[in-house]
């Protein structure tokens, strides 16, 4: 980049700095980031950009990928139902170890490898996550016992403030317990909603290999850059999201409804995606409000 072109774009981001400076982030990535080293360079080098400008990061990551392959050679082949895995004790197990165990350290490496102080944590320290065993529930007119599943009880987020109020970058993993301590597998987007709204995030953002939500599934190019509640209801009901996005989809829903502005689908695949869709006007992802309006609100505010 050109010093002109440099300086244009400092001026581009200056609002939103000025906007989200001493705000917390909720940054959740799935696990397939981790099989991609060039991949998770450039991603953590924008969380340390955002890390130095002031926005506070709390990093939530998920681990489905590692804990299938790591289930397989324990000799379990993975089960899903609604876009959701079922949990066995075997697998639960490869859950804690990938996920609490080699993943977790990889992310704090990364981070420091950047000078970013950061600390590994599950739901289950500090009391982060309560969780209850889910029920049998209906999917798709048939009754599904998820295992050693959990839902999300409450959430105390003392520890997660405490840390990164002393500039450290929490980095969760969605492992926690219920009240006797009994670990549980949470779907990691599940347990960054539940983390945004306790926090009072300015934004969750949701990384993934797709370039955002698209209006049709088998179509990168079909891009939804903004859409509201209603919106992503109707992305639900036609179909155009399913599989793994059926967990986000829920996620965006709950993060709304419990106070965040703002929630952002980003691919973690293409450079400078992350900080592109949090300093520009155009982004590079997909944007979800509460409704519509308030997207031309904050953009207002952030002219301003």
């Amino acid at each position: 980049m050109n010093p002109r072109a440099a300086a244009r774009a400092l001026r581009a981001a200056l609002p939103y700095l000025t906007l989200y400076q001493d705000r917390i982030f909720v940054v959740k990535a799935s696990g397939s980031l981790f099989a991609h080293p060039h991949g998770m360079e450039i991603l953590f080098e924008q969380l340390s950009v955002l890390h130095r400008v002031g926005i506070e990061i709390v990093f939530v990551h998920g681990g489905g990928m590692q804990t299938t392959e790591l289930a397989r050679t324990l000799g379990v082949e993975p089960q899903f139902a609604g876009g959701r895995r079922i949990t066995c004790a075997t697998t639960l197990d490869a859950a804690v170890m990938t996920m609490r165990g080699t993943l977790g350290a990889q992310a704090v490496g990364a981070f420091r490898k950047l000078g970013v102080p950061a600390v590994g944590l599950s739901g289950l320290d500090g009391d982060l996550v309560t969780a209850r065993r889910r029920p049998p529930v209906e999917v798709d007119g048939e009754s599904v016992d998820y295992g050693h599943v959990g839902d999300v009880v409450t959430v105390n987020p003392g520890v997660l403030r405490s840390l990164a109020d002393s500039g450290f970058v929490p980095v969760v993993n969605p492992i926690a317990a219920d009240a006797e301590g009994q670990p549980l597998n949470i779907n990691a987007d599940t347990i960054a909603a539940h983390l945004a709204g306790a926090l009072g995030a300015a934004k969750l953002i949701l990384l993934t290999e797709a370039p955002g939500l698209l209006e049709d599934p088998d179509d990168p190019h079909s891009l939804v850059a903004l859409t509201d509640r209603e919106g992503l209801r109707d992305l639900v009901g036609r179909g155009a999201t399913r599989g793994g996005m059926l967990p986000k989809a829920a996620a965006i829903e709950h993060a709304l409804e419990h106070g965040v502005p703002r929630v952002h689908v980003v691919s973690w695949r293409n450079e400078d995606s992350l900080l592109a869709e949090i300093f520009t006007n155009e982004g590079s992802g997909t944007m979800i409000v509460d409704h519509l309006d308030e997207a031309e609100d904050g953009w207002a505010e952030a002219a301003s």
